[in-house]
């Protein structure tokens, strides 16, 4: 068990270094484009769209290591009530919602990207076809989806919430 664990940590941490990396990346592509155009005169459109494409990265690459630290957005059950039947069965409800929400977005992530491979769609850069874009969703979607069922199945063998940030 610890082994899946490990594993589903690892891989959550990695999705979160590379939407790190993503979000650097995004950083630095906006301020040549600001630079470019107020500073040279000269607008860079491909930036922006670029710069779009790394946002979808960092959000989807992250998703699941703030999952996984607890850090997602969540209710937490009144103090009171948190050591309780009732509040675990709370959470419980709450990461069964994410299992079901990843699972949809997979899915859809699935089809969106099989539909654009299908068509041929493309980006407004030449050469870049948009599922290469898209398939971001269904690969972060997955790794919520990994990281919400080990938390469901380490609840349901462990009384206390799992953490896979320190793992």
């Amino acid at each position: 068990m610890r082994l899946i664990f490990a594993a589903v940590g690892g891989l959550s941490r990695l999705g979160a270094a590379l939407g790190s990396l993503a979000t650097i990346v995004t950083l630095v592509l906006v301020a040549v484009s600001v630079f470019a155009r107020y500073a040279l005169g000269r607008p860079m459109p491909w930036i922006d769209e670029v710069a779009g494409w790394f946002v979808v990265a960092l959000v989807m690459l992250a998703v699941a290591e703030a999952q996984a630290r607890g850090e997602h957005i969540g209710i937490d059950p009144p103090p009171r009530l948190a050591a309780s039947r009732v509040g675990r069965g709370l959470r419980v409800l709450g990461v069964l919602s994410v299992v079901a929400t990843a699972a949809i977005l997979l899915r859809e992530g699935v089809l969106t990207v099989e539909f654009s491979r299908m068509v041929g769609i493309a980006t407004e850069i030449e050469g870049v076809p948009i599922w290469w874009v898209q398939l971001l969703i269904p690969i972060g979607a997955g790794l919520l989806l990994l990281v919400a069922l080990a938390q469901l199945f380490g609840m349901k063998t462990t009384a206390a919430k799992q953490d896979f940030s320190a793992e």
